[in-house]
């Protein structure tokens, strides 16, 4: 993935986080989010890659930058699995060089709004099989979780923390909701943040997510 973002922190990295962006959107899309960050991180190294261009169905057919084609919106998303299954592929490769380069696994953290949260949720639990920081999913959903899904020791000790608007009508409060009780029953410690907000990221939010990095990385 030549064409990844990366943004080094002002000190030596010692920990990660690798960002996917929604459908649409591309790397640059949450630069802001990842320069203010760095101001209480100081020491971490944000990872922004960008979606290759293709086809969305539901968006009659136009190419656009997808982790995965979406077929239909209901009664639940219908998806390109293959697609999903690619992305996370190249998540896992971006995490891979950060662990070759020096970076612990315990410290890396996989992040992703809408469709990106979707590729890294499906990752950190039912691919990757390295230990992780955390995962951060904001305004997204779990198309591949099902209910009564079980999950090794390990995938149950990794912290979530679940952000959505109660205004989304793009990806609905409960279809991120739903995910949020899947880990939740599998024994994850997910937490949840919802925000009077819609598809979209508000600056309270990314103070949120500060603290919560901030946090695990100093505990």
């Amino acid at each position: 993935m030549s064409d990844t973002l990366i943004l080094e922190p002002t000190h030596r990295a010692d920990a990660c986080v690798i960002w996917l962006h929604g459908l649409g959107a591309d790397r640059y899309d949450f630069l802001p989010v990842a320069e203010a960050l760095q101001d209480v991180l100081g020491t971490t190294r944000f990872v922004l890659p960008q979606a290759p261009t293709r086809a969305v169905t539901i968006n009659g057919g136009w190419a656009m930058p997808s982790w995965y084609d979406i077929l239909a919106m209901s009664p639940e998303r219908a998806i390109d699995e293959a697609q999903l299954e690619a992305s996370a592929q190249q998540v896992m490769a971006l995490a891979q060089a950060q662990v070759d380069g020096g970076i612990e696994p315990r410290r890396i953290f996989l992040a992703g709004f809408s469709q990106g949260g979707a590729v890294v949720l499906h990752t950190a639990f039912l691919r990757w099989e390295d230990e992780l920081g955390g995962v951060l999913a904001l305004s997204t959903y779990g198309p591949t979780f099902t209910d009564g899904m079980t999950l090794p020791d390990a995938k149950r000790q990794l912290p979530v923390l679940c952000l959505h608007g109660t205004l989304d009508d793009v990806v609905l409060p409960a279809m991120g909701r739903a995910a949020h009780d899947r880990l939740a029953a599998a024994g994850v410690p997910v937490g949840w943040r919802d925000y009077p907000m819609a598809h979209e990221v508000l600056p309270q939010q990314v103070r949120d997510i500060g603290a919560w990095l901030v946090e695990r990385l100093h505990s």
